[in-house]
């Protein structure tokens, strides 16, 4: 959480080059509307590009352009999120080399994508440090930010998970700092009267008593309180558990509505199935695409009825299509009353519509990438401020402050 008290956010992206529409309706709408909510960082993930791709990195710096320039064009606003690459805040590095010292080998092992992701790229030799480590080094990129949520699917919550333990061994570790107790009693006098005998009240019912409600009623105080430190800040929420002072909070998975947005065969919109609209796509190109697109088999002739919920067409029509519309697909396609050609034409213009957004708000920023390099150089700063913070906390107490 940031010291204003807003709830910080942090998510990443691998750089793929540039997006498709499965992208967009599947991370970067949702980030779009977060970014008004919370105190967002998000970065393009280039070390994680590496942990599969050690062997081409080639095209990994136009990726990250391309990709940042589809976030934009997107509507994420540098005015309100920060933005920046992960490689760029070597901060990232140094912690996830910190955290390794303390984090068990078998807890990396058994992480469900390590397995699942050496069947799938069986062609490839993934018995490297980078790939076994990169849950560890996700875990880095939450914790250096402090951040309270993660945006994921649900297919992802065990990464959060682990940067929970992760979080949890390292703070058991070393978050007893000297005479701990001592300035945790001198953080709940600064409170004030009346909110340090809240605090003693309600850290009583939980440690006698387990009271959650307690529990989560003590840390909104603590976390409302503006006129103490950040130090404080975090020994109070440790000392509330009978802990030592709370240095990596422990992340929340924030659920994300899971994405809609099917490809072209009706499987997961993805550049590996090659059924993909780009964000930036030619009108031309997205007509051709869509008047291809399969439709119910049992349609074999003009004249014969069809099922809309059997044809792909139909989930585009779920996204982009307003209740009328959908309602003469139904009625038309069940009734043989429209053909699939003419059933396609309504999707066709709002996905134009739609990519024709992004290409006209991408512009200015294809036509000025220097301008695109200064949003990223900022946004690095602003990243770099926030995680040389934290790694102050994290040296001092590993005993690695040395001035």
């Amino acid at each position: 959480m940031s010291i204003s008290g807003t709830p910080r956010v942090l998510s990443g992206m691998r750089p793929t080059g540039r997006l498709h529409l499965g992208h967009y309706h599947g991370v970067l709408k949702n980030w779009a509307q977060l970014q008004h909510e919370y105190e967002c960082f998000f970065f393009a993930a280039d070390w994680h590009a590496l942990t599969t791709s050690y062997d081409n990195t080639r095209d990994i710096e136009t990726n990250s352009w391309d990709m940042i320039v589809d976030w934009l064009a997107a509507g994420i606003n540098p005015g309100a999120a920060t933005l920046f690459i992960q490689s760029q805040v070597i901060e990232h590095a140094e912690l996830y080399l910190l955290l390794s010292m303390n984090t068990p080998l078998p807890w990396l092992e058994r992480v469900p994508t390590y397995k699942e992701q050496q069947e799938k790229m069986r062609d490839k030799d993934l018995a490297t440090h980078g790939f076994l480590g990169y849950p560890l080094l996700q875990a880095a990129d939450i914790l250096i930010y402090k951040a309270q949520y993660v945006p994921v699917g649900a297919d992802q919550v065990p990464h959060i998970e682990m940067s929970r333990e992760i979080a949890r061994r390292f703070n058991h570790a070393y978050g007893k700092e000297p005479g701990y107790e001592e300035k945790a009693e001198a953080a709940i006098k600064k409170l004030g009267k009346k909110n340090a005998k809240l605090y003693e009240d309600l850290r009583r019912k939980f440690n006698q008593e387990g009271d959650e409600e307690a529990l989560d009623t003590a840390r909104a105080l603590v976390l409302d309180q503006t006129g103490i430190s950040l130090g404080d800040r975090e020994r109070l929420l440790g000392y509330l558990e009978g802990g030592g002072k709370i240095i990596l909070p422990e992340p929340d998975a924030l659920l994300t509505p899971v994405s809609k947005m099917p490809g072209l065969d009706g499987n997961k919109m993805s550049k590996s199935y090659g059924n993909t609209i780009a964000m930036r796509e030619e009108p031309k190109d997205i007509e051709q695409k869509i008047r291809k697109m399969p439709t119910d088999p049992a349609r074999v002739r003009r004249t014969d009825p069809g099922d809309p919920e059997k044809c792909p067409v139909w989930e585009f029509h779920k996204i982009y299509s307003p209740e009328e519309v959908k309602t003469w697909v139904q009625t038309g396609c069940k009734s043989a009353g429209i053909g699939c050609i003419e059933c396609k034409q309504p999707v066709i213009d709002a996905v134009v519509a739609e990519t024709q957004g992004f290409c006209e708000r991408a512009k200015a920023f294809d036509d000025n990438r220097q301008l695109v390099k200064n949003i990223i150089a900022e946004g690095g700063e602003r990243a770099r401020e926030v995680a040389r913070e934290t790694m102050q906390d994290v040296r001092e107490a590993m005993g690695l402050s040395y001035w």
